[in-house]
């Protein structure tokens, strides 16, 4: 780890800061709030696990929550956990095993993150998986079929490593599920859905398959509505299972509490500061309080532009607070310019993190030059990469998502039933564009005709061949999850032949950021020398992802994120 110019100077102000916090901000100076062997901040799934961790450990233990609401962005997230050789999978009869996840991911992660980290994520993961299971209500499933996202590189398993959790009763919860933050996408009113359930409702009208798998979402609902429950799934599900997990386990979450300041003592950090006062930790602070995707300042200084707020799916309270207050402590961070990301569709209100829609067969994404320019089926996160990697030459940001009436009559689209009139303010906002030619819908959103109508013959030619020997869409086995398998010779290329044709406009999304405070094996926050702060712990968006630069599978930042809030709850106490 190189020590710049940059790193040193922080450092230097961080070193200041620190001294600042114990001689100015004494503990005689804040209203003293409670003293804990450990203060965990944030109440998404690293804090959350963290905190179960340590109370199951025997260390008294609260959470400080900055919304008014827990869960974070994990509870609006479709919460793929992505653990390698878990009990689940195992149980399941996944061919797992120790050796091929660790070449998988070392293949995946390259050099970006170091080995030892990778092998805490690996060893710890399965065990996390247990603890929970052992803790608290949750179940998970096997996303069967969601492969990994590189399924052909050494270890890659086709048929995937990602688990969901399973139906919970909200009920269990009683008053505190109102405290609970709401989904990102609102299941549809009398069904119960799963994460998995969702490449198939986008197939409902054209798919047997499909349709049964509507009807059993439905006969879901309809059980548990009989039975007097308020099933979960997904995020929420979570959330839930995992806050549940804390009410048995004694363990407080005090909402409406940002953290303002790290309090150190010593030399070591010994408590949280919020605007009513001081936590004391007697054995640590566990950051888990997400990325900083909602501080514009943040994202203007370390991220590539265009870039802003207004395009993120993450929890709307993450403004990077816990990553700011490492920092001035010394804390070392890593991967800034990085982030969870995902093409997005800047609806009005909130964007929409774009999967299926890009992939489904019969659609293609163009530039400002009309042209194509990646594989729309490919991991959302190597296509936004490749969004800002061209952008400055080959301007891609935004980019447009183009179908045909066909696709629309084939496919839900959102939460857009096939055949379906979408909404005007999707139109006014500028994010949907109709047209009955092609040359009328270039004209609309402003690229060239005549190459937008070559685009889609060259496109056209090779789907009706089912060989895109231009940029490899359905070469992977990844790029055929979200598809029609009915379509042939390839199911995720289909020509773009009736109108009315369809573009929507596509911009860099994200889940959150990734980059965050520098962690060691153990969750231990690390200085640019690769020193310890002693007393500080980070997991989960608020730390410095294990995933690197990549994204190994569904449910790459929910996974790691459970695992190193365990790894640090469990050094806490010192049983790691």
């Amino acid at each position: 780890m190189s020590v710049t110019r940059r790193h040193l100077l922080a450092a230097g102000a961080g070193a200041a800061v620190a001294a600042g916090v114990q001689q100015g901000a004494s503990a005689a100076d804040l209203p003293p709030l409670g003293t804990y062997d450990v203060v965990v901040i944030g109440s998404g799934a690293a804090g959350m696990t963290a905190a179960l961790t340590a109370a199951k450990q025997g260390l008294s233990t609260v959470v400080l929550e900055k919304a008014p609401t827990f869960g974070g962005s994990a509870a609006r997230s479709g919460a793929g956990i992505w653990i390698p050789n878990n009990p689940v999978l195992l149980a399941a009869g996944v061919p797992d095993t120790p050796a091929k996840a660790a070449a998988y991911l070392a293949a995946v992660v390259g050099p970006d993150v170091p080995a030892a980290r990778q092998r805490a994520f690996l060893t710890h993961g399965p065990a996390m998986i247990s603890f929970v299971l052992a803790n608290s209500p949750l179940r998970f499933r096997w996303m069967e079929g969601y492969s990994d996202y590189y399924p052909e590189l050494p270890g890659g398993l086709p048929n995937g490593r990602s688990i969901e959790p399973d139906q919970f009763d909200g009920k269990l919860l009683g008053a505190e599920l109102a405290h609970l933050n709401p989904p990102y996408l609102d299941v549809p009113a009398g069904l119960v859905v799963f994460s998995a359930d969702y490449k198939w409702l986008a197939l409902s009208a054209v798919s047997v398959k499909g349709a049964a798998v509507a009807t059993e979402c439905l006969a879901r609902g309809t059980k548990a509505a009989l039975l007097g429950q308020t099933p979960l799934t997904m995020g929420q599900s979570l959330a839930a299972g995992l806050r549940k997990g804390l009410l048995d386990a004694g363990v407080p979450v005090r909402l409406n509490t940002p953290l303002t300041e790290l309090y150190v003592e010593n030399g070591t950090v010994a408590g949280a500061v919020t605007p009513g006062g001081l936590y004391r930790a007697r054995r640590g602070v566990i950051v888990g309080s997400g990325g900083f995707e909602h501080n514009a300042a943040m994202r203007a200084q370390y991220q590539r532009q265009p870039i802003g707020t207004e395009w993120t799916v993450g929890a709307k309270e993450n403004t990077g607070d816990g990553i700011r207050a490492g920092q001035r402590l010394g804390a070392d961070v890593a991967l800034m310019d990085d982030a969870w990301w995902g093409p997005a569709i800047p609806l009005p209100g909130e964007p929409y993190f774009c999967l299926a829609e890009r992939t489904l067969p019969g659609g293609l994404v163009v530039n400002a030059a009309g042209r194509r320019f990646v594989n729309e089926a490919a991991p959302y996160s190597d296509v936004v990469h490749t969004m800002y990697d061209r952008n400055p030459t080959d301007p891609d940001i935004p980019a447009w998502l183009i179908v045909d009436q066909n696709y629309r009559n084939r496919y839900l689209f959102r939460d857009i039933a096939p055949t379906f009139v979408l909404p005007a303010d999707w139109y006014g906002s500028g994010a949907a564009h109709k047209a009955w030619t092609f040359d009328a819908l270039a004209t609309s959103i402003g690229v060239p005709a005549a190459a937008l109508r070559t685009t889609v013959d060259r496109f056209n030619s090779l789907a009706l061949k089912g060989d895109d020997t231009d940029f490899g869409r359905g070469d992977s086995v990844y790029d055929h999850y979200y598809t029609d398998p009915s379509v042939l010779p390839n199911s995720c290329l289909a020509p773009l032949w009736l109108p009315p044709y369809y573009a929507f406009r596509l911009v860099p999304g994200d889940l959150g950021t990734k980059g965050g405070l520098v962690t060691d094996a153990r969750a231990r926050v690390l200085r640019p020398d690769g020193s310890v702060v002693p007393g500080l712990y980070a997991a989960g968006n608020a730390s410095a992802a294990v995933m690197g630069h990549s994204y190994a599978g569904a449910g790459s930042t929910i996974g790691p994120a459970m695992t190193f809030g365990y790894v640090a709850g469990r050094d806490i106490a010192g049983v790691l």
